[in-house]
């Protein structure tokens, strides 16, 4: 039952399934069975996913112990409990202990999984993510690519693990600014995606979405429109119509419009991001404040430089920033925050 609650993503209740069947567990088994680290590894899976990851971290380390008494030291349920801590800590920006983590899972792997094993392939996947996350693109390639290794040989040759192995290369050389081969990675993910996956699956939009931004980053503003359209028509269909997935797409659609000199244009995708974000979030919630900001910005595109005091007085009050010496600055284009402690940009 609570594995069906959590597919449903509703997690309150798969969390009180899986807490009950640990007491029973615990009445009728000995302190130290397996079945045990089991309860525990699905109370920490539910709480990672709610993002509480303290309670998470407390729940797998303690089926970690049991499985350490219970089980052989390289046994595969050792990896899965490195793996399963290892991801907490990622999710908590612990990225030193992660890594950690993951390697004891691989190792493990190595030991008692044949070498072209998919989970081998997930862990290296893993560990190019964590990689990447740090700014280690040459090792985040690396992994990547032994994972795609790996896949190539374990996996039909469409199968959706591929193209997220894919999309991983290209966000690196992405980040590495070498645009054509992270388009090349991309598309290669997309048409994947396109014959493994309903024609409106999210990840589709995803891949979109990758396209888009290199194009953006590469001036080609055409092509990074038509991508990110397509990517939006996707989510419009797979979200509510006010779900605030929507904003993201509508953001970028305004920015490449900016860039163009479409500013009417511009306009008119922001106010559409900051309708979706006024019903899909609290007013006092900090993106209205900087959807505010940015639609004024846009309508007073042709001043060079101009104060925006009211606006200021607006973000202060929904932001809680009480220094009335804040000051927002419009200068060709971009737009500044400013106060005694600290200056963002927009």
């Amino acid at each position: 039952i609570g594995m069906v609650y959590d597919k449903m993503g509703e997690y309150s209740k798969a969390l009180s399934s899986f807490e009950r069947s640990f007491e029973i567990r615990k009445i009728a088994l000995p302190p130290n069975h397996p079945d045990l680290a089991g309860s525990y590894s699905n109370i920490g899976m539910v709480y990672d996913k709610m993002g509480e990851y303290s309670k998470a971290l407390s729940s797998f380390e303690r089926s970690f112990e049991i499985r350490k008494i219970a089980l052989p030291p390289n046994h595969p349920d050792l990896a899965t409990s490195y793996n399963n801590i290892g991801l907490v800590y990622y999710n908590m920006g612990e990225y030193s202990k992660a890594l950690s983590s993951y390697e004891r899972s691989l190792e493990i792997q190595k030991i008692v999984l044949p070498p072209n094993h998919p989970d081998l392939a997930s862990s290296c996947h893993n560990i190019g993510t964590l990689y990447n996350k740090m700014g280690e693109y040459s090792k985040a390639l690396s992994s990547y690519e032994r994972s795609l290794e790996i896949q190539k040989i374990a996996l039909s040759p469409n199968h959706p693990d591929l193209a997220s192995s894919y999309t991983g290369i290209g966000l690196v050389y992405d980040n590495m600014g070498e645009y054509s081969k992270a388009l090349s990675s991309y598309e290669r993910s997309l048409e994947i995606r396109k014959i493994a996956l309903p024609p409106n699956h999210p990840d589709l939009a995803g891949s979109y979405n990758n396209i888009g931004l290199v194009y953006d980053k590469m001036g080609e503003y055409s092509k990074a429109l038509s991508s990110y359209e397509r990517s939006l028509e996707i989510r419009k269909i797979a979200l509510p119509p006010n779900d605030p997935g929507l904003a993201g797409p509508y953001i970028r659609i305004g920015l490449v419009y900016y860039k163009m000199g479409e500013y009417l244009k511009t306009l008119q995708y922001y106010e559409k991001v900051q309708e979706i974000l006024e019903k899909s979030l609290p007013p006092t919630h900090p993106h209205i404040a900087i959807l505010m900001l940015k639609v004024l910005l846009n309508e007073a595109q042709r001043n060079e430089y101009s104060l925006c005091p009211v606006v200021a007085e607006a973000i202060r009050t929904i932001l809680g920033v009480h220094h009335t010496n804040t000051l927002i600055v419009y200068n060709r284009g971009k737009a500044t925050i400013s106060n005694d402690d600290a200056t963002s940009n927009l």
